[in-house]
């Protein structure tokens, strides 16, 4: 067990942990979304992604070009 100034410090810590909220990610998730998919509306982070979902998901519909950036 901690005596004295160690004590207080461990206690300190603990509160400062348990004071901290674990943020959500879904924030930046949104800042991160770009493109959505032309047949589904599902939202996407970049073109490589999106190539990829129209494959699996849309194989018969034609994939739109990559935006120049």
């Amino acid at each position: 067990m901690a005596r004295g100034l160690q004590k207080i410090q461990s206690q300190q810590r603990a509160q400062d942990k348990k004071g901290k909220e674990k943020g959500s990610q879904l924030a930046a998730r949104k800042a991160g979304i770009k493109m959505s998919c032309p047949e589904c509306k599902c939202e996407i982070a970049n073109y490589k992604t999106l190539v990829q979902h129209m494959q699996a998901k849309h194989p018969s519909a034609t994939i739109p070009p990559e935006p120049s950036s």
